[in-house]
């Protein structure tokens, strides 16, 4: 009888340890960019496990790279309702909304990001979008402050330094506009829109000194 028990026991285990390596793993999807792949899985993870966090963030992942923005949305939001300070759920979400043009709401949740994780991975990106959208709403101090702050953490994105050189020359804060300008062309020499903005400043001010 004990006998029986034990092989029971050892096919059993034998069976779970096959079933764990054969188990897709979503995250392992996502890296080699079998996006659809890894949203069925997190999908099914979800339905065994309905609040397993890293399914929803994987899941996050994997619809945001197929444009699928309203279903990366929704997934995180109903993520966020049983982990609120989760930052990658907050990161996913704020991205979601900003590529839906839900601009307050991606505000929001960018904001959350920095309250939650205000030395995370993604820091310099919250900020940079954060600056998007404040452009996008005219208020160009408030962009300012924001895209300095992304190139403070990260200093070698080129497209930062322009749209910081914009924000500042949309403000009339010509020389530090010239500066970030300036910037952008040090980084990226062949830039066109870093070019002209270093170019037309300068003519500005060339124009207004006596």
């Amino acid at each position: 009888m004990r006998r029986a028990f034990l092989l029971a026991f050892f096919i059993g285990g034998m069976a779970l340890s096959l079933y764990a390596q054969e188990k897709p793993d979503a995250l392992a999807l996502y890296r080699e960019r079998r996006y659809s792949e890894a949203v069925a899985v997190c999908l099914q993870e979800i339905q065994e496990t309905p609040r397993r966090v890293d399914s929803y963030v994987v899941l996050g992942w994997s619809l945001l790279a197929l444009d699928r923005y309203q279903e990366a949305l929704d997934y995180s939001e109903r993520a966020l309702a049983f982990a609120p300070y989760d930052y990658r759920l907050l990161m996913n979400a704020g991205e979601s909304a900003y590529f839906l043009g839900a601009y307050d709401k991606a505000l929001s949740y960018f904001q959350q990001y920095v309250a939650v994780a205000p030395t995370g991975r993604h820091i310099p990106e919250v900020y940079a979008y954060m600056g998007e959208i404040y452009l996008r709403w005219g208020e160009f101090y408030h962009a300012d402050i924001a895209f300095s702050t992304a190139v403070y953490h990260r200093k070698d994105v080129p497209t930062w330094w322009i749209r910081l050189g914009y924000a500042r020359e949309q403000s009339r804060q010509l020389r530090l506009a010239l500066a970030a300008y300036e910037e952008a062309v040090k980084l990226a020499p062949s830039n066109q829109e870093a070019t002209a903005g270093v170019e037309r400043v300068r003519e500005v001010l060339a124009r207004s000194t006596p």
